[in-house]
Protein backbone atom coordinates (compact mmCIF):
# COMPACT_ATOMS: atom_id res chain seq x y z
CA UNK A 1 0.00 0.00 0.00
CA UNK A 2 1.88 2.86 -0.99
CA UNK A 3 2.77 5.54 2.22
CA UNK A 4 0.50 8.50 1.46
CA UNK A 5 -2.72 6.42 2.48
CA UNK A 6 -1.34 6.77 5.88
CA UNK A 7 -0.65 10.44 5.61
CA UNK A 8 -2.82 13.78 5.40
CA UNK A 9 -2.53 13.95 1.45
CA UNK A 10 -0.83 17.51 1.23
CA UNK A 11 2.12 15.60 3.20
CA UNK A 12 2.15 12.90 0.89
CA UNK A 13 2.55 15.74 -1.70
CA UNK A 14 5.58 17.55 -0.14
CA UNK A 15 7.49 14.26 0.69
CA UNK A 16 6.77 12.74 -2.72
CA UNK A 17 7.94 16.08 -4.24
CA UNK A 18 11.18 16.55 -2.12
CA UNK A 19 11.88 12.67 -2.55
CA UNK A 20 11.70 13.06 -6.32
CA UNK A 21 14.78 15.55 -6.34
CA UNK A 22 17.13 14.15 -4.04
CA UNK A 23 20.26 14.64 -5.26
CA UNK A 24 19.12 17.20 -7.37
CA UNK A 25 19.18 20.15 -5.37
CA UNK A 26 21.21 23.22 -5.92
CA UNK A 27 22.01 26.39 -4.06
CA UNK A 28 19.64 29.16 -4.55
CA UNK A 29 20.77 33.18 -5.45
CA UNK A 30 20.56 35.15 -2.25
CA UNK A 31 16.51 36.11 -2.06
CA UNK A 32 15.50 38.42 -4.72
CA UNK A 33 18.53 38.31 -6.23
CA UNK A 34 19.64 36.59 -9.40
CA UNK A 35 22.24 33.70 -10.22
CA UNK A 36 22.77 34.97 -13.60
CA UNK A 37 22.28 37.83 -15.92
CA UNK A 38 19.14 38.31 -18.54
CA UNK A 39 19.87 36.66 -22.03
CA UNK A 40 19.91 39.56 -24.75
CA UNK A 41 19.70 38.87 -28.47
CA UNK A 42 18.45 41.01 -31.73
CA UNK A 43 17.31 37.36 -33.80
CA UNK A 44 16.43 34.69 -32.32
CA UNK A 45 16.39 33.09 -28.83
CA UNK A 46 15.19 29.56 -27.38
CA UNK A 47 15.03 29.09 -23.53
CA UNK A 48 14.83 25.36 -22.13
CA UNK A 49 15.58 23.30 -19.23
CA UNK A 50 18.45 21.46 -20.73
CA UNK A 51 21.39 23.29 -22.80
CA UNK A 52 22.09 20.84 -25.31
CA UNK A 53 18.25 21.16 -26.26
CA UNK A 54 18.46 24.93 -25.92
CA UNK A 55 21.13 24.92 -28.80
CA UNK A 56 19.65 22.06 -31.25
CA UNK A 57 16.93 24.78 -31.56
CA UNK A 58 18.98 27.72 -31.63
CA UNK A 59 21.06 25.61 -34.26
CA UNK A 60 17.35 25.61 -36.05
CA UNK A 61 16.97 29.08 -35.60
CA UNK A 62 20.57 30.09 -37.88
CA UNK A 63 19.97 27.89 -40.68
CA UNK A 64 16.97 29.28 -41.70
CA UNK A 65 14.29 27.33 -39.51
CA UNK A 66 11.64 28.99 -37.45
CA UNK A 67 10.24 28.99 -34.52
CA UNK A 68 8.09 26.03 -34.67
CA UNK A 69 10.63 24.39 -36.41
CA UNK A 70 13.32 24.85 -33.58
CA UNK A 71 10.85 23.99 -30.70
CA UNK A 72 10.01 20.36 -32.41
CA UNK A 73 13.59 19.99 -32.49
CA UNK A 74 13.89 21.18 -29.61
CA UNK A 75 11.39 19.09 -27.67
CA UNK A 76 12.65 15.83 -29.68
CA UNK A 77 16.19 16.21 -28.27
CA UNK A 78 15.33 17.09 -24.58
CA UNK A 79 12.76 13.96 -24.59
CA UNK A 80 16.33 11.87 -25.16
CA UNK A 81 18.12 14.14 -22.60
CA UNK A 82 15.67 14.42 -19.71
CA UNK A 83 13.58 11.57 -20.56
CA UNK A 84 11.83 11.00 -17.05
CA UNK A 85 9.99 14.37 -17.94
CA UNK A 86 8.91 14.21 -21.42
CA UNK A 87 9.23 12.16 -24.59
CA UNK A 88 7.02 11.15 -27.43
CA UNK A 89 5.14 8.77 -24.61
CA UNK A 90 3.65 12.02 -23.35
CA UNK A 91 1.40 14.82 -24.45
CA UNK A 92 1.63 18.23 -25.97
CA UNK A 93 0.16 21.34 -25.95
CA UNK A 94 1.22 24.53 -27.22
CA UNK A 95 1.09 28.19 -27.86
CA UNK A 96 1.66 29.48 -31.56
CA UNK A 97 2.00 33.23 -32.15
CA UNK A 98 2.00 33.02 -35.85
CA UNK A 99 3.68 36.90 -37.53
CA UNK A 100 1.94 36.33 -40.63
CA UNK A 101 -1.59 36.88 -40.03
CA UNK A 102 -0.78 38.37 -36.17
CA UNK A 103 -3.09 35.64 -34.46
CA UNK A 104 -2.31 33.34 -31.51
CA UNK A 105 -3.42 29.52 -32.03
CA UNK A 106 -3.79 26.80 -29.49
CA UNK A 107 -2.93 23.45 -29.87
CA UNK A 108 -4.48 20.35 -27.46
CA UNK A 109 -1.90 17.12 -28.25
CA UNK A 110 -3.18 15.64 -25.07
CA UNK A 111 -4.20 11.74 -25.99
CA UNK A 112 -7.42 9.91 -24.95
CA UNK A 113 -8.07 7.02 -22.86
CA UNK A 114 -8.12 3.42 -24.39
CA UNK A 115 -11.63 2.40 -25.52
CA UNK A 116 -11.83 -0.59 -23.15
CA UNK A 117 -11.55 2.00 -19.99
CA UNK A 118 -14.45 2.13 -18.13
CA UNK A 119 -15.47 2.73 -14.52
CA UNK A 120 -17.44 -0.65 -14.40
CA UNK A 121 -14.46 -1.52 -15.42
CA UNK A 122 -12.40 -0.81 -12.37
CA UNK A 123 -15.35 -1.28 -9.77
CA UNK A 124 -15.28 -4.84 -11.07
CA UNK A 125 -11.77 -5.32 -10.03
CA UNK A 126 -11.88 -3.58 -6.76
CA UNK A 127 -10.05 -0.11 -7.69
CA UNK A 128 -11.68 3.00 -5.72
CA UNK A 129 -9.10 5.48 -8.17
CA UNK A 130 -6.63 4.36 -10.88
CA UNK A 131 -3.47 3.22 -10.27
CA UNK A 132 -1.06 6.22 -10.07
CA UNK A 133 1.39 4.20 -12.59
CA UNK A 134 1.37 0.98 -14.22
CA UNK A 135 -0.60 0.18 -17.21
CA UNK A 136 -3.64 1.00 -15.76
CA UNK A 137 -2.40 4.76 -16.17
CA UNK A 138 -1.71 4.92 -19.33
CA UNK A 139 -3.73 7.59 -21.88
CA UNK A 140 -2.70 7.51 -25.41
CA UNK A 141 0.34 9.30 -26.10
CA UNK A 142 -0.34 13.05 -28.41
CA UNK A 143 3.27 14.31 -28.42
CA UNK A 144 3.91 12.84 -32.12
CA UNK A 145 0.51 13.90 -33.68
CA UNK A 146 1.60 17.42 -31.73
CA UNK A 147 4.78 17.96 -33.70
CA UNK A 148 2.55 16.77 -37.21
CA UNK A 149 0.19 19.36 -36.17
CA UNK A 150 2.75 22.08 -35.69
CA UNK A 151 4.80 21.09 -38.44
CA UNK A 152 1.90 20.72 -40.99
CA UNK A 153 0.57 24.08 -40.35
CA UNK A 154 3.18 26.38 -39.89
CA UNK A 155 6.62 24.83 -39.78
CA UNK A 156 9.54 24.64 -42.73
CA UNK A 157 11.47 21.54 -42.37
CA UNK A 158 11.10 17.60 -42.89
CA UNK A 159 10.86 15.45 -39.79
CA UNK A 160 13.72 13.55 -41.16
CA UNK A 161 15.87 17.00 -40.89
CA UNK A 162 14.39 18.08 -37.47
CA UNK A 163 14.86 14.85 -35.73
CA UNK A 164 18.39 14.43 -37.57
CA UNK A 165 20.16 16.45 -34.20
CA UNK A 166 18.39 14.14 -31.34
CA UNK A 167 19.11 11.15 -33.28
CA UNK A 168 23.01 12.16 -33.33
CA UNK A 169 22.95 12.64 -29.85
CA UNK A 170 21.18 9.31 -29.00
CA UNK A 171 23.40 7.15 -31.10
CA UNK A 172 26.32 8.98 -30.64
CA UNK A 173 25.59 9.59 -26.39
CA UNK A 174 26.01 13.10 -24.45
CA UNK A 175 26.74 14.02 -20.90
CA UNK A 176 23.77 14.23 -18.26
CA UNK A 177 23.67 17.20 -16.49
CA UNK A 178 23.50 17.62 -12.73
CA UNK A 179 19.47 18.35 -11.70
CA UNK A 180 18.53 15.75 -14.40
CA UNK A 181 20.57 13.11 -12.90
CA UNK A 182 19.64 13.80 -9.56
CA UNK A 183 16.06 13.07 -10.70
CA UNK A 184 17.42 9.59 -12.92
CA UNK A 185 18.35 8.93 -9.19
CA UNK A 186 15.62 9.05 -7.72
CA UNK A 187 14.28 7.20 -9.68
CA UNK A 188 15.98 4.33 -10.30
CA UNK A 189 14.45 1.57 -8.03
CA UNK A 190 11.33 1.99 -9.89
CA UNK A 191 13.45 1.59 -13.33
CA UNK A 192 14.68 -1.62 -11.58
CA UNK A 193 11.08 -3.25 -11.69
CA UNK A 194 10.35 -3.43 -15.33
CA UNK A 195 13.30 -5.20 -17.58
CA UNK A 196 12.61 -3.17 -20.57
CA UNK A 197 12.52 0.36 -18.46
CA UNK A 198 15.75 -1.06 -16.86
CA UNK A 199 17.50 -2.26 -20.24
CA UNK A 200 16.75 1.01 -21.98
CA UNK A 201 17.58 3.77 -18.79
CA UNK A 202 19.94 2.04 -16.79
CA UNK A 203 24.32 2.00 -17.34
CA UNK A 204 25.20 -1.09 -15.69
CA UNK A 205 22.37 -1.28 -12.93
CA UNK A 206 22.17 2.20 -12.06
CA UNK A 207 20.77 5.79 -12.77
CA UNK A 208 23.39 8.10 -14.60
CA UNK A 209 25.30 10.39 -12.40
CA UNK A 210 26.39 13.97 -13.75
CA UNK A 211 29.18 13.67 -16.23
CA UNK A 212 28.21 10.06 -17.25
CA UNK A 213 27.67 9.19 -20.76
CA UNK A 214 23.90 8.28 -22.12
CA UNK A 215 23.01 6.78 -25.08
CA UNK A 216 19.65 5.42 -26.38
CA UNK A 217 19.72 3.52 -29.60
CA UNK A 218 16.47 2.35 -29.23
CA UNK A 219 14.89 5.85 -28.93
CA UNK A 220 16.95 6.72 -32.53
CA UNK A 221 15.92 3.74 -34.21
CA UNK A 222 12.27 5.16 -33.31
CA UNK A 223 13.22 8.68 -34.27
CA UNK A 224 14.13 7.38 -37.49
CA UNK A 225 10.75 5.13 -37.89
CA UNK A 226 8.95 8.61 -37.82
CA UNK A 227 11.84 10.52 -39.38
CA UNK A 228 10.71 8.19 -42.48
CA UNK A 229 7.00 7.84 -42.26
CA UNK A 230 5.59 10.47 -40.17
CA UNK A 231 3.03 10.60 -37.23
CA UNK A 232 1.64 7.17 -39.04
CA UNK A 233 4.92 5.44 -38.06
CA UNK A 234 4.13 6.05 -34.62
CA UNK A 235 -0.50 5.71 -34.59
CA UNK A 236 -0.51 2.99 -37.07
CA UNK A 237 2.91 1.59 -37.37
CA UNK A 238 5.46 -0.68 -35.71
CA UNK A 239 5.24 1.78 -32.39
CA UNK A 240 1.52 1.29 -32.01
CA UNK A 241 2.10 -2.43 -32.44
CA UNK A 242 4.51 -2.92 -30.11
CA UNK A 243 3.01 -0.56 -27.83
CA UNK A 244 -0.08 -2.46 -27.47
CA UNK A 245 1.79 -6.06 -27.59
CA UNK A 246 3.11 -4.94 -25.06
CA UNK A 247 -0.13 -3.39 -22.98
CA UNK A 248 -1.26 -7.13 -24.08
CA UNK A 249 1.44 -8.48 -22.34
CA UNK A 250 1.07 -6.53 -18.49
CA UNK A 251 -2.56 -6.33 -18.50
CA UNK A 252 -3.20 -2.76 -20.24
CA UNK A 253 -6.10 -1.77 -21.86
CA UNK A 254 -4.39 -0.48 -25.30
CA UNK A 255 -5.72 -1.86 -28.59
CA UNK A 256 -4.66 -0.55 -32.03
CA UNK A 257 -7.81 1.27 -32.46
CA UNK A 258 -6.61 3.81 -29.48
CA UNK A 259 -3.74 4.47 -31.62
CA UNK A 260 -5.43 4.43 -35.23
CA UNK A 261 -8.32 7.08 -33.96
CA UNK A 262 -5.91 9.54 -31.88
CA UNK A 263 -6.16 13.30 -33.33
CA UNK A 264 -5.07 16.57 -31.71
CA UNK A 265 -7.36 19.28 -32.01
CA UNK A 266 -6.89 23.26 -32.32
CA UNK A 267 -8.25 25.42 -30.07
CA UNK A 268 -9.36 28.73 -29.28
CA UNK A 269 -6.98 30.09 -26.82
CA UNK A 270 -8.81 32.11 -23.94
CA UNK A 271 -7.85 35.12 -22.52
CA UNK A 272 -8.08 37.70 -19.37
CA UNK A 273 -6.36 41.19 -18.93
CA UNK A 274 -4.20 42.05 -15.70
CA UNK A 275 -3.33 45.59 -15.32
CA UNK A 276 -3.28 46.43 -19.40
CA UNK A 277 -1.56 43.42 -20.78
CA UNK A 278 -3.79 40.25 -22.12
CA UNK A 279 -2.60 37.09 -20.42
CA UNK A 280 -3.57 34.00 -22.88
CA UNK A 281 -4.27 30.39 -21.51
CA UNK A 282 -5.68 27.30 -23.29
CA UNK A 283 -9.12 25.89 -22.30
CA UNK A 284 -9.67 22.52 -20.61
CA UNK A 285 -9.17 20.34 -19.82
CA UNK A 286 -5.85 21.37 -18.95
CA UNK A 287 -6.03 23.83 -15.85
CA UNK A 288 -4.32 27.22 -17.48
CA UNK A 289 -7.40 29.49 -16.54
CA UNK A 290 -6.87 28.74 -12.69
CA UNK A 291 -4.25 31.74 -13.46
CA UNK A 292 -6.71 33.42 -15.05
CA UNK A 293 -8.98 33.24 -12.11
CA UNK A 294 -6.60 34.09 -9.96
CA UNK A 295 -5.38 37.22 -11.63
CA UNK A 296 -8.80 38.45 -12.07
CA UNK A 297 -8.99 37.97 -8.33
CA UNK A 298 -5.76 39.72 -7.38
CA UNK A 299 -6.11 42.83 -10.16
CA UNK A 300 -8.47 44.76 -7.63
CA UNK A 301 -5.11 45.05 -5.42
CA UNK A 302 -2.53 47.20 -5.15
CA UNK A 303 0.00 44.56 -5.23
CA UNK A 304 3.06 47.11 -6.08
CA UNK A 305 2.29 49.42 -2.88
CA UNK A 306 2.61 45.82 -0.82
CA UNK A 307 5.93 44.94 -2.70
CA UNK A 308 6.85 41.03 -3.25
CA UNK A 309 8.25 40.58 0.33
CA UNK A 310 4.84 41.66 2.15
CA UNK A 311 2.50 39.39 4.31
CA UNK A 312 -0.05 41.10 2.73
CA UNK A 313 0.62 39.98 -0.90
CA UNK A 314 1.16 36.42 0.12
CA UNK A 315 -2.06 36.52 1.77
CA UNK A 316 -3.91 37.10 -0.89
CA UNK A 317 -2.11 35.24 -3.23
CA UNK A 318 -3.06 32.38 -1.10
CA UNK A 319 -6.36 33.08 -0.82
CA UNK A 320 -6.90 33.32 -4.60
CA UNK A 321 -5.69 30.60 -5.24
CA UNK A 322 -7.66 28.31 -2.52
CA UNK A 323 -10.73 30.04 -4.40
CA UNK A 324 -9.65 29.40 -8.47
CA UNK A 325 -8.67 25.59 -7.35
CA UNK A 326 -12.14 25.01 -5.60
CA UNK A 327 -13.95 25.76 -9.00
CA UNK A 328 -10.74 23.76 -10.75
CA UNK A 329 -11.48 21.09 -8.63
CA UNK A 330 -15.76 21.15 -9.96
CA UNK A 331 -15.85 22.43 -13.53
CA UNK A 332 -12.54 21.35 -15.26
CA UNK A 333 -13.03 18.07 -17.68
CA UNK A 334 -13.01 17.87 -21.52
CA UNK A 335 -14.92 19.94 -22.91
CA UNK A 336 -16.41 17.61 -25.73
CA UNK A 337 -17.75 15.08 -23.03
CA UNK A 338 -19.92 18.22 -21.32
CA UNK A 339 -19.96 21.77 -20.90
CA UNK A 340 -17.54 24.04 -19.47
CA UNK A 341 -18.52 27.19 -18.27
CA UNK A 342 -14.71 28.64 -19.32
CA UNK A 343 -15.86 32.09 -20.14
CA UNK A 344 -18.30 32.98 -16.94
CA UNK A 345 -15.35 31.57 -14.62
CA UNK A 346 -12.46 33.34 -16.09
CA UNK A 347 -14.80 37.03 -16.13
CA UNK A 348 -14.56 39.94 -14.30
CA UNK A 349 -17.69 39.65 -13.21
CA UNK A 350 -17.08 36.00 -11.48
CA UNK A 351 -14.11 37.20 -9.54
CA UNK A 352 -15.69 40.03 -8.10
CA UNK A 353 -18.17 37.77 -6.37
CA UNK A 354 -14.91 35.37 -5.36
CA UNK A 355 -12.81 38.18 -4.28
CA UNK A 356 -15.53 39.14 -1.45
CA UNK A 357 -15.38 35.41 0.23
CA UNK A 358 -11.70 36.82 1.23
CA UNK A 359 -10.76 38.38 4.49
CA UNK A 360 -7.33 40.41 5.02
CA UNK A 361 -6.91 39.01 8.39
CA UNK A 362 -8.17 35.42 8.37
CA UNK A 363 -7.12 32.31 6.16
CA UNK A 364 -10.12 30.47 4.55
CA UNK A 365 -10.09 27.31 6.04
CA UNK A 366 -14.02 25.87 4.52
CA UNK A 367 -12.25 25.43 1.02
CA UNK A 368 -12.06 22.46 -0.02
CA UNK A 369 -6.29 18.49 0.47
CA UNK A 370 -5.50 17.90 -2.53
CA UNK A 371 -4.41 14.92 -4.00
CA UNK A 372 -1.25 13.98 -3.86
CA UNK A 373 -1.07 13.60 -7.52
CA UNK A 374 -1.37 16.73 -9.19
CA UNK A 375 2.19 17.95 -6.68
CA UNK A 376 4.58 15.19 -8.78
CA UNK A 377 4.57 16.39 -11.86
CA UNK A 378 7.47 15.61 -14.14
CA UNK A 379 7.48 18.35 -17.02
CA UNK A 380 9.56 20.57 -19.35
CA UNK A 381 8.72 23.50 -20.97
CA UNK A 382 10.56 25.51 -23.69
CA UNK A 383 9.41 28.83 -25.77
CA UNK A 384 11.10 30.24 -29.16
CA UNK A 385 11.18 33.27 -30.89
CA UNK A 386 12.55 33.91 -34.09
CA UNK A 387 13.86 36.85 -36.62
CA UNK A 388 10.27 36.88 -37.66
CA UNK A 389 8.81 37.11 -34.25
CA UNK A 390 6.89 34.15 -34.21
CA UNK A 391 6.74 32.68 -31.14
CA UNK A 392 6.04 29.53 -29.83
CA UNK A 393 4.81 28.38 -26.07
CA UNK A 394 5.61 24.31 -25.66
CA UNK A 395 5.23 22.39 -22.85
CA UNK A 396 5.54 18.43 -22.75
CA UNK A 397 5.31 16.20 -20.21
CA UNK A 398 5.23 12.12 -18.93
CA UNK A 399 3.35 13.32 -15.76
CA UNK A 400 5.01 11.60 -13.18
CA UNK A 401 8.92 10.54 -13.60
CA UNK A 402 9.50 8.04 -16.23
CA UNK A 403 5.71 8.42 -16.58
CA UNK A 404 3.91 5.30 -16.13
CA UNK A 405 6.98 3.49 -15.26
CA UNK A 406 6.96 1.51 -18.20
CA UNK A 407 8.76 1.13 -21.53
CA UNK A 408 7.47 -1.18 -24.11
CA UNK A 409 9.99 -3.07 -25.20
CA UNK A 410 12.38 -2.06 -27.67
CA UNK A 411 10.75 1.45 -28.45
CA UNK A 412 13.25 3.49 -26.23
CA UNK A 413 10.38 5.87 -24.25
CA UNK A 414 8.45 5.79 -20.98
CA UNK A 415 4.44 6.08 -21.21
CA UNK A 416 3.09 8.36 -19.64
CA UNK A 417 0.69 8.08 -17.13
CA UNK A 418 -2.11 10.85 -17.39
CA UNK A 419 -4.80 8.80 -16.93
CA UNK A 420 -4.14 8.54 -13.35
CA UNK A 421 -5.86 11.68 -13.66
CA UNK A 422 -9.59 10.37 -13.98
CA UNK A 423 -12.09 10.28 -11.72
CA UNK A 424 -14.42 7.26 -10.85
CA UNK A 425 -17.26 9.11 -9.68
CA UNK A 426 -20.18 8.65 -12.19
CA UNK A 427 -20.92 12.34 -11.26
CA UNK A 428 -18.18 14.30 -11.30
CA UNK A 429 -17.28 15.93 -15.12
CA UNK A 430 -13.72 14.70 -15.14
CA UNK A 431 -15.29 10.76 -14.66
CA UNK A 432 -13.16 8.03 -16.82
CA UNK A 433 -14.63 7.44 -19.84
CA UNK A 434 -14.05 5.39 -23.12
CA UNK A 435 -11.59 7.53 -25.73
CA UNK A 436 -12.13 10.86 -23.34
CA UNK A 437 -9.32 13.40 -22.39
CA UNK A 438 -8.29 13.34 -18.90
CA UNK A 439 -7.70 16.83 -17.18
CA UNK A 440 -4.37 18.05 -17.58
CA UNK A 441 -1.91 20.00 -15.63
CA UNK A 442 0.43 21.21 -18.26
CA UNK A 443 -0.09 24.73 -19.40
CA UNK A 444 1.56 27.01 -21.75
CA UNK A 445 0.93 30.53 -21.79
CA UNK A 446 1.83 33.81 -23.35
CA UNK A 447 0.67 37.40 -22.19
CA UNK A 448 0.31 40.39 -25.33
CA UNK A 449 0.56 44.01 -24.97
CA UNK A 450 -1.26 46.44 -27.40
CA UNK A 451 -1.99 43.14 -29.58
CA UNK A 452 1.63 42.25 -30.45
CA UNK A 453 3.85 39.28 -28.32
CA UNK A 454 5.31 40.43 -25.15
CA UNK A 455 5.85 37.62 -23.02
CA UNK A 456 6.25 33.81 -23.64
CA UNK A 457 6.69 31.66 -20.78
CA UNK A 458 5.81 29.13 -18.17
CA UNK A 459 6.42 27.30 -15.16
CA UNK A 460 6.20 23.46 -14.62
CA UNK A 461 5.64 21.84 -12.03
CA UNK A 462 2.45 19.77 -11.95
CA UNK A 463 -0.39 21.21 -9.48
CA UNK A 464 2.17 24.46 -8.48
CA UNK A 465 1.68 25.48 -12.88
CA UNK A 466 -0.76 27.67 -12.32
CA UNK A 467 0.35 29.07 -8.94
CA UNK A 468 3.66 29.50 -10.99
CA UNK A 469 2.45 31.70 -13.68
CA UNK A 470 0.84 34.04 -11.46
CA UNK A 471 3.74 34.19 -9.13
CA UNK A 472 6.14 35.24 -12.20
CA UNK A 473 3.72 37.45 -13.80
CA UNK A 474 3.12 40.14 -10.49
CA UNK A 475 6.84 39.41 -10.23
CA UNK A 476 7.35 41.08 -13.71
CA UNK A 477 4.63 43.79 -13.74
CA UNK A 478 3.75 44.55 -10.19
CA UNK A 479 7.12 44.71 -8.66
CA UNK A 480 9.15 45.31 -11.88
CA UNK A 481 11.95 42.72 -11.93
CA UNK A 482 13.37 41.57 -14.93
CA UNK A 483 12.88 38.16 -16.79
CA UNK A 484 15.51 36.19 -15.00
CA UNK A 485 14.82 37.69 -11.61
CA UNK A 486 10.93 36.92 -11.66
CA UNK A 487 11.99 33.12 -12.07
CA UNK A 488 14.49 32.84 -10.00
CA UNK A 489 12.50 34.81 -6.86
CA UNK A 490 11.15 32.53 -4.22
CA UNK A 491 7.71 31.12 -4.34
CA UNK A 492 5.36 29.98 -2.36
CA UNK A 493 2.98 26.51 -3.11
CA UNK A 494 -0.21 25.89 -1.29
CA UNK A 495 -1.59 22.39 -0.86
CA UNK A 496 -4.68 21.21 -0.04
CA UNK A 497 -7.48 22.19 -2.59
CA UNK A 498 -10.04 19.66 -3.98
CA UNK A 499 -9.30 18.00 -7.44
CA UNK A 500 -10.46 16.71 -10.32
CA UNK A 501 -9.75 13.52 -9.41
CA UNK A 502 -12.61 13.31 -6.57
CA UNK A 503 -10.62 14.30 -3.78
CA UNK A 504 -11.89 16.78 -1.03
CA UNK A 505 -10.13 19.34 0.22
CA UNK A 506 -8.17 19.68 3.35
CA UNK A 507 -11.29 20.90 5.88
CA UNK A 508 -8.58 23.11 7.79
CA UNK A 509 -7.70 25.43 4.58
CA UNK A 510 -4.23 22.90 3.33
CA UNK A 511 -0.51 23.46 3.69
CA UNK A 512 1.74 26.20 2.10
CA UNK A 513 5.49 25.25 1.39
CA UNK A 514 7.67 28.29 1.74
CA UNK A 515 10.95 28.26 -0.12
CA UNK A 516 14.63 29.34 0.96
CA UNK A 517 14.27 33.13 0.84
CA UNK A 518 10.71 33.77 2.10
CA UNK A 519 11.40 36.22 5.17
CA UNK A 520 10.82 34.60 9.19
CA UNK A 521 8.54 37.84 9.56
CA UNK A 522 6.49 37.25 6.77
CA UNK A 523 6.35 33.46 7.71
CA UNK A 524 5.23 34.47 10.99
CA UNK A 525 2.42 37.04 9.81
CA UNK A 526 0.89 34.13 7.64
CA UNK A 527 0.81 32.11 10.42
CA UNK A 528 -0.69 34.49 12.69
CA UNK A 529 -3.90 34.94 10.11
CA UNK A 530 -3.92 31.27 9.80
CA UNK A 531 -1.88 29.27 7.20
CA UNK A 532 -0.16 26.71 8.31
CA UNK A 533 3.40 26.82 6.58
CA UNK A 534 6.33 24.43 5.80
CA UNK A 535 9.58 26.00 5.43
CA UNK A 536 12.62 25.17 2.96
CA UNK A 537 10.73 23.24 0.54
CA UNK A 538 11.85 23.55 -2.89
CA UNK A 539 8.72 24.58 -4.84
CA UNK A 540 7.78 24.16 -8.24
CA UNK A 541 11.10 24.82 -10.89
CA UNK A 542 11.42 25.03 -14.42
CA UNK A 543 10.44 28.44 -15.34
CA UNK A 544 11.77 29.93 -18.75
CA UNK A 545 10.27 33.09 -20.53
CA UNK A 546 11.23 35.17 -23.42
CA UNK A 547 10.25 38.95 -23.27
CA UNK A 548 10.01 41.18 -26.67
CA UNK A 549 10.97 44.70 -25.66
CA UNK A 550 8.42 46.23 -26.93
CA UNK A 551 10.61 49.53 -27.54
CA UNK A 552 13.74 47.92 -28.79
CA UNK A 553 12.21 44.58 -30.33
CA UNK A 554 15.07 43.24 -28.76
CA UNK A 555 14.40 39.51 -26.58
CA UNK A 556 15.51 39.07 -23.22
CA UNK A 557 15.49 35.70 -21.85
CA UNK A 558 15.51 34.03 -18.80
CA UNK A 559 15.78 30.58 -17.17
CA UNK A 560 15.53 29.75 -13.73
CA UNK A 561 18.64 28.05 -11.20
CA UNK A 562 16.33 25.02 -10.03
CA UNK A 563 16.78 23.44 -13.88
CA UNK A 564 20.04 22.68 -15.64
CA UNK A 565 18.74 24.79 -18.48
CA UNK A 566 19.67 27.91 -20.26
CA UNK A 567 18.07 30.97 -22.62
CA UNK A 568 20.41 31.24 -25.48
CA UNK A 569 20.35 33.86 -28.80
CA UNK A 570 21.94 34.93 -31.40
Amino acid sequence: MPESVHRPAWLASLVATTASVLGAERHPPAPYQVGRSVVMAPHGMVATSQPLAAQVGLDVLRQGGNAIDAAIAANAAIGLTEPMSCGIGGDLFALVWDAKTQKLYGLDASGRSPYRATRQWFRERGYAEIPETGPLSWSVPGCVDGWEQLRQRFGTWSFERLLAPAIRYAEEGFPVTEVIAGHWQAAEDALHRYPDAAKTYLIDGRAPRPGDVFRNPYLAASYREIARGGRDAFYKGRLAQEIVAYSDKVGGLFSLKDFADHASRWVEPVSTTYRGYQVWELPPPGQGIAALQMLNILEAYDLKAMGPTSADYWHLFLEAKKLAYADRARYYADPEFGPVPTAELISKRYAEARRRLIRPDKALTDVPAGDPKLGRGDTIYLCVVDKDRNCVSLIQSNYYGFGSGHVAGNTGFALQNRGTLFALSDTHPNRLEPHKRPFHTIIPAMVTRDGKPWLVYGVMGGDMQPQGHVQVLCNLIDFGMNIQQAGEAPRLQHFGSATPTGQPGSPDGGTVAAETGIPPEVIKELERRGHRVVTGQRNGGGFQGILIDPKTNMLHGGSEYRKDGCAVGY
